[in-house]
């Protein structure tokens, strides 16, 4: 069951991430993606949490929601528990589906919305699959549209016409520093740490043959663990660890 990372909103704007354990794959097909998609439709409704953008991506989920009452902890259990049963039972997958925890990032600022906004919906271009407006699993062609699930008014006196929107869109722009930290913060290591390696803790790597530990120093490095994590969370040493 996931656990949120809860850092609550006084605007009540949030942008939130999920991932499959071990960053594995979460959709494997064309109903897979609609089926969450569904699923993130009758929650919203049933939760009251406003979906402003969104962005399913092989692996993960990118969101921006409105949370007035503080019912995201729902909202993500929800989809996240009827998908996972949908994904074992299509794919005979036994075990957890999703990451042990979601990120949420508070939207306090005008400037990180549209950060966010165009951080979400340029996950493919920035994953090198096609650009924003190309991609199907996204809310891009949802803005503006009164009959949507999603409710991008927001954006809309924010940016202003479909053309403002696409030009927008399509520009450079800074990542999102604030979700980057909290995804890759010490919790998340030792998350990735049990997930892959199937262990406890870090530090039983230090029990591992010389060959077998530089392979799995080798694998979390992969997975985007930092030399100081790995100092910090396995209590080998700096050197060892490079040289690994």
């Amino acid at each position: 069951m996931p656990l949120s990372l809860k850092r609550f909103s006084k605007s009540g704007y949030m942008h939130i991430y999920t991932r499959g354990v071990a960053r594995q794959i979460i959709f494997e097909n064309r109903r897979d993606y609609i089926q969450y998609m569904n699923l993130l439709k009758r929650f919203s409704e049933e939760t009251h949490v406003v979906i402003c953008a969104f962005c399913l991506m092989e692996n993960h989920v990118h969101l921006i929601v409105y949370d007035e009452s503080h019912n995201i902890s729902r909202f993500m259990q929800l989809p996240g528990m009827t998908y996972a049963v949908y994904f074992k039972h299509n794919f005979e997958r036994s075990g957890y589906l999703f990451s042990s925890r979601f990120f949420s990032v508070p939207i306090e600022s005008e400037e990180y919305l549209l950060t966010a906004f165009r951080h979400v919906l340029n996950n493919p271009r920035s994953a090198n699959i096609c650009s924003a407006g190309e991609y199907p699993w996204s809310s891009y062609n949802c803005y503006g549209k009164a009959n949507s699930f999603v409710d991008t008014s927001v954006f809309q006196e924010l940016i202003g016409t479909w053309d403002e929107y696409e030009e927008f869109i399509a520009a450079k722009y800074e990542d999102c520093p604030e979700l980057e930290d909290i995804i890759h913060d010490d919790e998340w290591a030792k998350s990735v740490i049990r997930d892959v390696l199937k262990v406890q803790s870090g530090t039983e790597l230090q029990k591992y043959d010389w060959e077998t530990r530089n392979q799995a120093l080798r694998t979390l490095k992969e997975q985007g663990l930092s030399v100081r994590q790995f100092e910090r969370l396995t209590g080998i040493n700096r050197n060892s660890v490079q040289r690994a």
